[in-house]
Formats: C-alpha cells, structure tokens, sequence
C-alpha cells in the first residue's frame, strides 16, 4: 500500500475489514492532476496525497479570492434565505418545534439565522475563525474547530445538518461516530454531497467537478446508508437533487444575475432540476443528492 494511504487505514463501512485501495485515475477537470483511488472493499472513493485541511480554509477562502474557493453567500445572502427557507419547511414535515439545530460547517451563520427566525434554537461549528467570528458577531452560537473538538453533550440536537461538507472530513468514521452520539434519539441528520452512484458522476468519470483539494472522501447514496445503519440510523429519505423546490432554486439564482439575458439559465437550471428525478437502470441522471437520515428511537 502507498504510504499516503495510510491516513485511513480501516474501512468507514467494515469495522472488520481495512480498505484496499486501487489506483482509479487523475483528475482532468478543474482541479487537475488530484489522484483518486477507490476501495474495492467498499466502493468509497479518496484523494491521496492531499493537502493538509486547515490550510485550506482561510480568510481568502472564504470571501472567493483563493484558487480553491468558497461562495461568499454574505452579498446575495437574501437570495440564499429562497432555498434556506424551503429547506427549514421540508424538515418540519418531519420534526415540529421545538427543535435545537445544529449546523457543521455553518460558514457565515446565514442558514441558522433562517431557522433561528422560523423559531429554532441553533448552535453552528466552523473550522475557520474568520468565518466563526463573523457568525458569532450576528448572534449565533458557533464552535470554532471541528465537530470532534466541540464535543457536545450526549443527545443534544434535534436536528443535524451537513450541507456539502462530508466530504471535507478526515477520520470518516470519529465523524459519524460523534454525529451518532450527539443527534437525540429519534432526531435527524440531513446530508448534502455527491452521489458517486448517479450517472453524472459516472459519466464524467476523471473530469467531475467535485474532485477538489478541499475534498477528502466521496460517498454514494448506498455507503452512506450502509455507514450510517452501523451507527444507529434506522429510516432513510433520498432526495435525487435537493429537498426544495425548483422555484426556490430559481430565485436563490437571481443573486448572481447582472443582466437580463442571464434569466436565460433558468432553462439550464429547470432541466438539471427535472433531469434529477429522473432514473436510468436504477441509477439518478444527476449526481446531486441529500439524505434525511433518522437515529433510532
């Protein structure tokens, strides 16, 4: 085995089993040149050698001037709220108030702000202190570091979510592990990341989009299903997409639009939305994807 692989020795799926990773390919997309390499235990995909995660998350990050970059959602942020919203409402047809929401990865505290509004009581983690700072200072309570180092008590949250940020995560397994222990019984824990099950990323192979820097491991609807199981997750919605509507979708757009021909993308964005209901051979067209996952009770 590589020496680089061994930074995750033991499969996140198998406890009994080590992962045996193979070679797939270098990526050719906008990141070029990351190595991929696939478990033929359990079909998890990984980036080695990688960078090391906490450089990677600094001020330039976070306002979109780095290379490797984040959306800066603060200058659109009342666009982002469409979709913030939406989703808030379709986790309430499944948990009522009151609910303690816990968001990893919270950013900038905008997500939480929305369900601190619609009368959640809330609570971010965020690894950068920049981004942590910014959140506090609007009044909402984030941990800055990781999720392992917040180390809340046992059964703490009704609600847990990780939008787009599984796959950021070493030590899969201390993750899943802790997200088990602090969720309440019965609660729920929403993830949002690639589907490496769903023919967009099949297709595109080496030059999917989601092969970045910043991105450590990537899952598929039936490992992270597997994964959770074995930490306590009994009941499982798939959403082949998102969780909201497309008229959400399409005025959370409207931020980044400086003219009027950009309205034109609603036909692109309309027939991505359409495309993700759709299967082929049992496989999604897309390879967007979020998982509402229930603690057993």
């Amino acid at each position: 085995m590589n020496e680089n692989l061994d930074l995750q020795k033991e499969c996140p799926i198998s406890t009994s089993s080590p992962c045996d990773w193979k070679f797939l390919y270098l990526s050719t997309g906008q990141y070029k040149d990351l190595s991929i390499y696939q478990c033929r235990t359990c079909g998890l995909q990984s980036q080695f050698p990688r960078q090391i995660q906490n450089t990677l998350y600094d001020e330039n990050y976070y306002k979109g001037k780095a290379e490797y970059s984040y959306h800066d959602e603060r200058q659109t942020e009342r666009y982002h709220r469409y979709v913030w919203k939406a989703r808030i409402e379709n986790i309430f047809k499944h948990k009522s108030l009151p609910i303690h929401f816990l968001d990893v990865g919270s950013s900038f505290g905008g997500f939480l702000q929305q369900a601190k509004d619609m009368g959640c009581t809330v609570q971010g983690v965020e690894i950068s202190s920049y981004a942590a700072t910014y959140s506090q200072d609007r009044g909402i309570p984030t941990f800055c570091g990781t999720l392992i180092d917040a180390k809340f008590p046992d059964h703490s949250f009704d609600v847990i979510t990780m939008v787009e940020v599984i796959e950021h995560l070493e030590q899969p397994n201390l993750h899943f592990a802790e997200l088990s222990r602090i969720v309440k019984p019965g609660g729920l824990l929403l993830l949002q990341t690639a589907n490496f099950e769903g023919w967009q990323a099949i297709r595109e192979g080496s030059s999917y989009h989601y092969y970045m820097p910043g991105h450590v491991y990537y899952y598929s609807e039936s490992n992270l299903k597997k994964i959770l199981t074995q930490h306590g997750f009994t009941h499982f919605i798939s959403y082949f997409g998102v969780d909201f509507s497309l008229f959400a979708k399409l005025k959370k757009s409207r931020g980044n639009f400086k003219k009027i021909s950009d309205y034109f993308q609603w036909i692109r964005i309309s027939w991505y939305h359409l495309k993700s209901k759709w299967k082929k051979n049992g496989r999604p067209l897309t390879s967007s994807f979020v998982l509402y996952a229930w603690k057993k009770k």
